[in-house]
């Protein structure tokens, strides 16, 4: 699937420690996983953990989405943690605290010495002021990059500042990243929502990354994930009017006009583009969706 097409709705946070979690994983509506072998992990169970996540791996999550975030280079486990990946067949590898295109260039050398295969990505969390600030060189470093994984709870750390409904503190650390992200064509996920006891908190808190721009929302508990799925899907309507708006300003061009009127609102060409990546988005999730059901009947 194209990285603008492809579900990114859910992506769960799996701890890579947990081998019956990562089993269960193969039953959860998520279009995405993150395998994480850094925050979630204690250090005296890195090496098992990465044991579990090259094997969870090699068994495969159907079409799903699988990224594995691994410890930074500058970890006793890090480098362990690339060369057991690297070559495995995940869809990407998440780096964390990036705050350097030196350190995106780094790891794409090591992977193509390790052997990893051209499709996997690198991936980036956004998670400290230098990195944010330097989103547009991260975002332009390699042409392995994937996407980018806001990190909002480190990044409050780091700016000393309170969670907020509305997030007005991180609003600049957002929108930089979205402007980079997009600029280079990439893919962005949400930060996290903490308080597990507060579903209509979460639902907010995913409306206001889908109309930030974000593809999807990073979650810490599989019970959040149909919340998060149905917000930052393309709703029925939304999908039916695409559909018209791309066959109404088709007609036009066929008759020589680069805008259409279609129930009194002027469409064109800009309006034509996000039409066929919403469609293109419904289609992709549809069939990931399938897949999901035919390997819960198998």
């Amino acid at each position: 699937m194209a990285a603008t097409a492809r579900p990114r709705r859910s992506v769960l946070y799996m701890p890579g420690s947990n081998s019956r979690a990562l089993e269960k994983a193969r039953t959860l509506a998520a279009d995405g996983l993150i395998l994480d072998l850094e925050d979630a992990v204690a250090p005296d169970a890195k090496a098992e953990a990465r044991a579990n996540v090259a094997a969870a791996v090699d068994q495969g999550y159907g079409r799903r989405e699988v990224l594995v975030r691994i410890n930074g280079l500058n970890t006793p486990w890090g480098y362990a943690d690339l060369e057991a990946v690297a070559a495995s067949g995940c869809d990407g590898i998440l780096l964390p605290k990036v705050e350097s295109a030196d350190t995106v260039r780094q790891v794409e050398t090591l992977m193509a010495a390790m052997g990893a295969p051209e499709p996997t990505r690198i991936w980036c969390m956004m998670e400290t002021p230098l990195g944010i600030l330097r989103a547009e060189e991260i975002a332009g470093a390699s042409a392995r990059l994937g996407g980018f994984v806001m990190g909002t709870s480190d990044l409050a750390k780091d700016l000393h500042c309170h969670h907020t409904p509305l997030r007005l503190p991180m609003i600049t650390g957002l929108g930089l990243c979205l402007l980079a992200a997009r600029a280079h064509g990439l893919a962005i996920l949400d930060g996290v929502f903490l308080d597990l006891s507060d579903a209509d908190g979460f639902a907010a808190a995913c409306q206001q990354g889908l109309e930030l721009g974000f593809d999807g929302k990073t979650l810490i508990h599989p019970k959040t994930i149909a919340a998060a799925n149905e917000v930052f899907a393309p709703g029925e309507a939304e999908v039916t009017w695409s559909r018209r708006i791309i066959e109404a300003h088709a007609e036009a061009e066929k008759a020589g006009q680069g805008v259409v009127v279609v129930d009194g609102k002027l469409v064109e060409n800009l309006h034509v583009v996000n039409a066929r990546r919403l469609v293109a988005l419904a289609e992709a999730i549809a069939v990931l969706e399938a897949d999901m059901l035919a390997a819960e009947s198998a």
